[in-house]
C-alpha cells in the first residue's frame, strides 16, 4: 500500500493554482500540447510605453506563463499569459492616456 502512493505521489504535479493532476509518464501515444499564448512580442512592444512600472508586470507574467507551459503546467500557462495580455492591454492605454495628458498640458499653457 505504501508503495503504491508513493509511486503515484512520485508522478503528481501541482499547477501555480496549488491543484495537483496526475502526469502520465507511459510511452502511449499522448495528444500535443495546446499552443503557448504567452504574448512575449506583445509585452516587449509595450515596454515602450511611458507606463513602466505596469509593462513590467506584463512582461514577468509572460515569462512565468512560458516557464509554466515548458513544465507542463498548460492550465497555469493559459491563465498567466491571460494576466499578461490583460496588464499589457493596461498598459498602452495607460501610456496613452499619460502622452494624451502630456500634450494637452504642453500646448494648452500660454507664454508671456
Amino acid at each position: 500500500m505504501f508503495w503504491t502512493v508513493s509511486m503515484l505521489d512520485s508522478k503528481m504535479k501541482s499547477s501555480l493554482s496549488g491543484s495537483r493532476f496526475l502526469d502520465s509518464g507511459s510511452l502511449e501515444e499522448q495528444e500535443p500540447p495546446p499552443p503557448l499564448q504567452s504574448y512575449l512580442c506583445l509585452t516587449m512592444l509595450v515596454c515602450f510605453c511611458p507606463a513602466y512600472p505596469v509593462n513590467i508586470v506584463g512582461l514577468v507574467f509572460s515569462v512565468m506563463s512560458r516557464n509554466s507551459y515548458y513544465r507542463g503546467d498548460y492550465d497555469g500557462s493559459r491563465r498567466l499569459g491571460r494576466n499578461a495580455l490583460y496588464v499589457s492591454v493596461a498598459s498602452v492605454v495607460i501610456g496613452l492616456l499619460v502622452i494624451a495628458i502630456t500634450c494637452i498640458v504642453q500646448f494648452s499653457t500660454v507664454d508671456h
